[in-house]
């Protein structure tokens, strides 16, 4: 669950990890450093989790709350769910044979493979959120301090065993893969992909279609290059300019996206946007959006 990229959040998903995992009955945890991902955490990282748990027992009285979700239909249902599922696993590992027979005939990894690729695929499309990473993303981040040690490699399996391992992965890698790849950038020239947003109407109508665009592009390391709005078409075309963006992206209201959606992307083609975006769902105007501008 942690993340590369705003490491400090990871402090949040352990306390949260942490305070369910007492809440429902856990008889030992150990909260994980909030800079784990990075490399081996330093005195500060291993301080903070460690205080972590001890505020959630000593000052939250975690440990004093006796079955919190007593008459909760919610959490009952789910427990009961949650229980069903895993008498249902644990028939089919006994079926298999057994724990390491299971595993020989690849029937846990099946299961992990098909979990995992629901979840990579719902944060792909963000319908699952990863604060900081695909949703939210801080393109200038404070860097962290981690211990400069060298990875120790891993030993090499027994010749004996012979099975797929389950391999462990963190959720956010793909889009970090992204990120790496526009801090590489920056490194090399100076400047990171960027994107023009052409705010159409008022700051209310364009706003929160804006700020979506914004999450949307930087949480692949492309730089969003926002603004007020503009009091002509004029004004919009002479911004995207001074930008040096060659991509823009379209943002306004449903109804301004109706009135001038199309000469605004026509403009901007001019102007010489190799590629145009619009923010939100066109409905009926899709197939005429889509529509080659400027011989584009």
């Amino acid at each position: 669950m942690l993340t590369k990229r705003d490491p400090y959040i990871n402090m949040l998903r352990a306390t949260i990890a942490a305070f369910s995992a007492g809440l429902g009955g856990a008889d030992a945890v150990s909260v994980l450093p909030f800079t784990l991902a990075r490399g081996l955490p330093d005195r500060f990282a291993r301080r903070i989790a460690r205080n972590t748990q001890l505020i959630l027992l000593t000052e939250s009285n975690l440990a004093r709350v006796i079955d919190p979700a007593a008459g909760s239909g919610g959490i009952e249902d789910l427990t009961e769910q949650l229980c069903r599922a895993a008498w249902v696993l644990f028939q089919d590992i006994e079926r298999a044979g057994g724990a390491a027979a299971a595993l020989e005939q690849d029937l846990m990894q099946k299961k992990v493979a098909i979990v995992r690729r629901e979840r990579q695929a719902a944060l792909a499309r963000r319908a699952d959120t990863l604060i900081g990473t695909n949703d939210f993303p801080d393109l200038d981040e404070a860097a962290v301090s981690v211990l400069d040690v060298a990875p120790v490699a891993a030993a090499a399996p027994r010749a004996s065993i012979h099975l797929d391992p389950l391999r462990p992965i963190r959720l956010a890698e793909p889009f970090e893969r992204l990120r790496d790849a526009s801090d590489l950038l920056l490194a090399q020239t100076g400047a990171r992909p960027k994107i023009f947003l052409a705010n159409l109407g008022t700051p209310a109508g364009f706003t929160p279609r804006a700020t979506f665009a914004k999450n949307f592009f930087e949480a692949g390391g492309i730089a969003a290059m926002s603004n007020d709005g503009f009091a002509s078409r004029d004004s919009m075309i002479t911004a995207f300019k001074s930008s040096g963006a060659s991509l823009a992206c379209l943002c306004a209201s449903d109804d301004v996206y109706k009135r001038d959606a199309a000469t605004a992307a026509k403009a901007l083609a001019d102007a010489g946007a190799l590629h145009l975006y619009c923010a939100g769902h066109p409905g009926h105007l899709g197939t005429n959006w889509r529509q080659p501008v400027s011989g584009r």
